[in-house]
């Protein structure tokens, strides 16, 4: 039983929680141990969170899980983990997490309760309408990044809001495609709003979105506010490690038919982690040590 209720936690889908180091990253704090520790404790108390609403779906998704290629080997969908139990479970998370958001702080706490209210208000209603549901799982996101930024006290800049809203909406409309595509004809009965959409209407909508948010990095990247708040002009350089990014998951979705789980697919394509490993190491470098100057500018 154990077991089970630790697979339908799903730690490999933790890594979405990494957003909430995102202002910690491009807020300079970095180097203060204090506001690192706080990132991480936000941290763990959204997977805390996740792990809850995860088993509440799995409760809820049961019957419809069963229909699924993949997900019917969910433990609450096989079988091996009870209602009763993933859900006392789920109610033991949720109120631990957010009695630990509020330690963390008063504005942490709050946004973890509206993370919990989006997430159920998803499972009930925003799932089953067409583009709300792509637009509620891009909500989930900024949130985690804004828990992020309240721990540390950092102002949630709207660059920072507009490139995570863009770039959660790829991840989820991918999902989407993904599954339309792997489930054809059965995809209806594994998620009714999927009969609302088709391959080539979220191709048209990830096509807009990538285009967005390949814009917006790069005009934050070149942005004279942001050279004079980050004190480096060099951010631009980094851009080539975004587009190969977003370049590789695309490719990995059609090409690979690959993309209904953007965490495992992260952790399980090399190039791909490779280049998000660069692209922070980057940022560290430009932001953090003088080398961030020392590069000659075009």
């Amino acid at each position: 039983m154990v077991s089970a209720l630790l697979v339908s936690l799903r730690p490999e889908q933790w890594t979405k929680n990494a957003f909430v180091f995102a202002a910690l990253l491009f807020g300079q704090r970095l180097g203060d141990p204090h506001a690192v520790l706080l990132a991480a404790a936000t941290f763990v108390v959204f997977c805390a969170l996740s792990g809850a609403m995860y088993l509440v779906n799995d409760v809820a998704d049961a019957s419809s899980d069963r229909q699924h290629p993949l997900k019917r080997t969910r433990p609450v969908a096989a079988g091996t983990l009870s209602p009763a139990v993933a859900l006392s479970a789920a109610a033991t998370l949720g109120v631990t997490a957010g009695a630990g958001a509020f330690l963390i702080g008063t504005a942490v706490g709050v946004v973890a309760l509206a993370y919990l209210a989006l997430l159920a208000l998803y499972s009930v209603a925003l799932k089953h309408i067409v583009i709300l549901d792509a637009l509620a799982i891009a909500a989930g996101f900024v949130l985690r990044t804004a828990a992020g930024a309240a721990a540390i006290a950092v102002p949630m800049s709207h660059w920072l809001l507009i490139c995570t809203t863009l770039l959660a909406l790829f991840l989820a409309l991918s999902k989407r495609r993904h599954e339309l595509t792997l489930l054809a004809e059965g995809a209806v009965d594994h998620r009714r709003i999927l009969q609302e959409y088709s391959p080539y209407l979220l191709d048209q909508m990830v096509a807009v979105v990538t285009a967005s948010a390949l814009v917006s990095y790069a005009s934050y990247a070149a942005s004279p506010d942001t050279a004079a708040r980050l004190g480096t002009d060099r951010l631009p350089l980094t851009i080539p490690f975004v587009l190969y990014g977003i370049f590789r998951y695309l490719y990995l979705v059609h090409q690979k038919h690959r993309g209904g789980n953007p965490s495992t697919l992260f952790l399980s394509d090399r190039p791909l982690l490779v280049c998000v490993a660069l692209w922070v190491a980057s940022l560290v470098v430009l932001i953090y040590t003088p080398l961030g100057d020392a590069w000659p500018s075009s």
